[in-house]
Parts: C-alpha cells; structure tokens; sequence
C-alpha cells in the first residue's frame, strides 16, 4: 500500500484517531518517505512530537494550519499523494450553540481539502464521517452529510486525474473523548451514573478497527463509496451496569439533538448499498460506481430493498461481559466494576 515513495498528509492528525492512525502507520509502513500531521493546535502537536521524538521518526513532520483556510491546504498538500481527512469539530451541544463555526470547519473545510487535493498531486482521499450523519436530527450530523456529499461529488469532476475520494462511516469509537464510557468511568467515582433513556443503543467500534477500517479503504477504494462497518450495538443501560453495578442510575431525559437508535443506513440508502463482506458499501445512486466494480470484476451483492441498518434493531449486541472485556482492552486495562 505504502512504499518508500509514499507521502501521506492526515488532517486533524492529533486527535485519538490520528495518533492511532500514525503510529499502525509508521509501525507497519517504517519505509514511508513522509508523513505530514496537519493540525491547529501547537500545543497537542508538541505532546505527539514526544510521543514520536524526531531522531526515530525522521519522515514524521508536523504542520500548523486550519481546514478552514485553503492556501495553508495547498502548501501542505504539495508533493502529497495520500490524505486522511479526520479533522473537524465534533460536539454535539457546542454544534447547537455555536452553529456556523461547525459549518465553517465541517462543511467549507472539507471544500477546501476537496479543492486542495484537485489543486495538487494527490491520488488517494478517504474521509472520517460519522453515524450521525445519516438521517441527521442535528446540526454536527448536518454538517457531516453534507461534507459527507462533497467528498463523494468530488469524483465527479477529477477529470482525468488519477484522484479518488472516498468515505468512511462508523459509530461510536470506545474510549474516546467525550464518549459514554470516559464520562461513566469518571462518574462512577461519585457513586452516581445519569442514564439519558434505558432503551438508547449506539453502535461501537474499537479505535484500532477504525484505523484499520481506513487503510482497507485507501487500499480497496475505486473512489465514490461510503463504507460502512459491521460491528455492534449497546444499550446504554448495560455500558452504566458494566462499570457501575452498584452506582445510582438516574433517567434524566434525552439530550437536545439525540436519538435514541443511531443509523449507518437508512432504509432510502438500500437501493444502492453493497455488501462488500466486513463492510456496506453506499454508492452513488446513478450506477457508476457500481459499473466500476463490475467492470473490474469484482463481486457486488446489493442488499434487500429497505434494508436499514440501525443501533436499535442491529442483531449484533454486546452483553454486559463482552463491555467489560473491551472496556479492559481498549480503554482502560486496571478497569474493575464499582
């Protein structure tokens, strides 16, 4: 995937997807020619410079920029052939509070490394999106959608350049800030943990198969999908008894902007999804995509009209062990129930 040619640019490259992504990156790509981490904050660049010290990791690089403004893109992006797009603001209240900085940074941001990569040399583009982008009752998922939309629109004006975006979808990943399972773990010292509905699920995916869900994209996409995961859901109810059985369980009401159930794809999106074995593909619904699978002779199993894949109705579902085994394994490995 990855030779001693390569020259990869990850935006957002210090958040808990980046670090993960650069270091399976450079433990399985040691040979890579150059690894750019494009981020806006100096501070969290300086904490990963330590973590990935300059003396062993002399491809490594760090550069100082915001999605937002495309010239700094451009610059960035020269002598780039692979990017990771993981940058964007992610809350959901501070989306609700402060809505165009979220259409600024999500929506104009990814134009811009949209009309950057086009500006550039780059062949290769997946983006990080998210299961609130699918059916969105809030504005981060609004935002995501539609970012969601100009990176798989983008193929249709590469031209004749041997460009692809593509996108990646996924839930809830274990562990990381903000999540369910950092702020119960925190609780879970005050004796008390608020649960919004009993009946809420969410997807879960670890971060290590997010990454790993990336570098197949990079490697298997033909530019224009949304892939998809298979992993499963939780009730949030069973994530407060994993790590608190004896704490207090308040029901203190859905947050603005949440639904109950999270959807990946939506029962509209069957008609052009795929079943690509461990992932869904959503293709572009004029067929183009999909004539590219077949001309390139590989197999394309579209899934049943209607179908829709939701946390709530998901036939995967995580028990209160499975939680605590991964909570061990991905979160926190001293983890003991309280």
């Amino acid at each position: 995937m990855f030779n001693s040619d390569s020259r990869l640019l990850i935006t957002g490259g210090t958040g808990s997807f980046g670090r993960a992504f650069v270091a399976r990156l450079l433990h399985n790509f040691p040979e890579i020619k150059r690894v750019v981490v494009f981020s806006r904050d100096e501070l969290k660049q300086w904490e990963m410079q330590q973590q990935f010290p300059a003396h062993e990791y002399p491809q490594l690089r760090f550069f100082l920029g915001d999605v937002r403004d495309r010239d700094r893109l451009r610059r960035a992006l020269e002598r780039i052939d692979t990017v990771v797009h993981a940058a964007a603001l992610k809350q959901v209240p501070a989306a609700e509070y402060n809505p165009i900085e979220f259409i600024n940074t999500n929506v104009l941001g990814a134009e811009n490394v949209v009309q950057a990569c086009l500006d550039t040399d780059v062949k290769r583009v997946v983006a990080l999106s998210t299961d609130k982008a699918a059916a969105p009752i809030n504005l981060y998922g609004a935002t995501k959608l539609c970012s969601d939309k100009l990176f798989i629109a983008a193929n249709n004006i590469r031209g004749t350049r041997d460009l692809r975006f593509s996108v990646v979808r996924y839930g809830n990943v274990m562990g990381s800030r903000g999540s369910v399972i950092p702020f119960f773990l925190e609780r879970s010292k005050s004796g008390v943990l608020p649960i919004t509905d009993p009946s809420m699920t969410r997807f879960n995916i670890s971060l290590q198969e997010g990454v790993e869900m990336v570098f197949w994209s990079l490697e298997n996409a033909l530019g224009g999908e949304l892939f998809v995961p298979k992993i499963p859901s939780y009730r949030i109810s069973d994530v407060a008894e994993a790590i608190g059985p004896n704490c207090e369980k308040p029901i203190v009401g859905v947050r603005p902007g949440e639904k109950i159930h999270e959807e990946m794809i939506t029962s509209s999106d069957s008609f052009s999804t795929i079943d690509l074995g461990p992932y869904f593909a959503i293709l572009p619904s004029d067929g183009s995509v999909q004539c590219l699978y077949e001309s390139a002779g590989l197999q394309v199993k579209p899934v049943e009209h209607g179908f829709a894949y939701n946390s709530g109705t998901n036939p995967n579902f995580l028990g209160v062990d499975q939680l605590r085994h991964l909570i061990r394994e991905h979160v926190d490995n001293s983890f003991h129930p309280v």
